[in-house]
């Protein structure tokens, strides 16, 4: 979760496609630099000179392209990049990037409920939950107020589990409608704003952030100060104890385990605050399924020729892909980046806002859902999400 402290820096990109010949895609280049680079004129003739007339292909950047629906976008969808081939296989030819939904101020914390099969999240300014019915697309307030909720998730019990940034807080939504209080309090002292929250399946251990955003400002949480250093925390599955795991890291913000619970990825975005903080995602081997050790940069958000944005929200596949929100450059960056066990990126998702939260949900748990500043996005790919929400 991040704010408007952060500046938004529109590259105007221009991109160029090679899809429909070749299968993949070409980098993201500016325009002009490309023409500069290769000695081409802007006129046809340069091009066909050049006899790349029909290879490449210009296309508009994402902020031009018509997100109601009513002109739909010509298949396979430019804004499913792929960067490295290994992506390939998870992009689907005949599916659209999807704008379900806009309206929210400042959306976050997508859940899938797969028994009630619909997708919730948060809309954190305006203090209130919203719900994406997936049988008929209906859209409502599902909470209201809902403490500045940002990250939720449900537990391997089907219970909603929520970080409050206005109330301090971790929470529980028993099936009974009451609420637990899960954690508000670390060494005596209130927690600052919890942001996001996995559990895990074996322990029922949940571990959650707490950067502190939502207490920095009153325009989503009740402004006043960190108490504490940003943390991970652990609350374990039985007697409740909150333990803090590390505090390794600048602000951890979205986090989520390996497709086999091994490891813990957190997105560190420090640099809102920290100038010294790098941009980039943060892994840890877990011992014992509950002591953090190890910890490395997993990735960085630095897209060469683009720019260096930040990582928000983040989930797993089944094959152990890493696919992060990602935001703050502008066009040809903002959306989801994908990145592969080793830490490549291989590709991209991109939107005309900034992307704040993934999750995977669906009846086949194939569509990735994604929060976007005022909207709410979706897209089939060709894997499925590693857990639950």
């Amino acid at each position: 979760m991040f704010y408007s402290d952060c500046i938004h820096r529109s590259q105007g990109v221009l991109t160029y496609m090679s899809e429909q010949t070749t299968g993949l895609n070409l980098p993201i280049v500016n325009r002009r630099s490309f023409l500069k680079t290769t000695g081409l004129t802007t006129t046809g003739a340069g091009l066909r000179a050049a006899g790349i007339v029909g290879l490449l292909a210009p296309v508009a950047a994402n902020a031009q392209r018509d997100w109601s629906g009513k002109n739909p976008v010509r298949y396979p969808d430019p804004d499913i990049v792929v960067i490295d081939p290994r992506f390939a296989k998870y992009k689907l030819g005949n599916t659209p990037i999807q704008r379900l939904h806009v309206g929210s101020l400042w959306a976050e914390g997508p859940a899938w409920n797969a028994v009630g099969r619909y997708l919730l999240w948060s809309d954190i300014p305006n203090n209130l939950q919203r719900r994406w019915l997936e049988d008929d697309g209906h859209v409502s307030v599902f909470r209201n107020p809902a403490g500045n909720s940002n990250g939720n998730t449900f537990d391997y019990r089907g219970r909603q589990i929520t970080c409050e940034h206005g109330n301090r807080r971790v929470v529980r939504y028993e099936h009974n409608g009451k609420l637990t209080v899960l954690a508000d309090k670390w060494d005596g002292k209130p927690l600052n704003a919890p942001n996001d929250a996995v559990v895990h399946p074996n322990t029922e251990d949940i571990w959650f952030t707490d950067p502190g955003y939502g207490s920095l400002m009153n325009y989503e949480g009740n402004k006043g100060k960190l108490h504490l250093k940003e943390a991970v925390y652990r609350i374990d599955g039985k007697s409740g104890k909150i333990e803090m795991v590390t505090d390794d890291i600048f602000k951890p913000n979205g986090l989520c385990f390996s497709a086999d619970y091994k490891m813990l990825y957190v997105a560190d975005s420090g640099s809102t605050h920290y100038p010294e903080a790098p941009k980039d995602i943060k892994v840890w081997d877990i011992g014992g399924e509950k002591k953090l050790s190890n910890g490395r940069r997993f990735a960085s958000m630095d897209l060469p020729g683009v720019g260096a944005g930040i990582a928000d929200g983040i989930r797993a596949d089944v094959d152990g892909n890493i696919w992060a929100s990602a935001g703050w450059v502008g066009d040809g960056y903002d959306g989801v980046h994908i990145f592969a066990p080793d830490g490549v990126r291989i590709g991209q998702i991109r939107l005309p806002e900034i992307c704040s939260n993934v999750c995977f949900g669906g009846t086949k748990r194939n569509r990735l859902f994604m929060t976007g500043s005022q909207s709410l996005y979706s897209v089939y790919v060709e894997t499925q999400g590693a857990h639950i929400t």
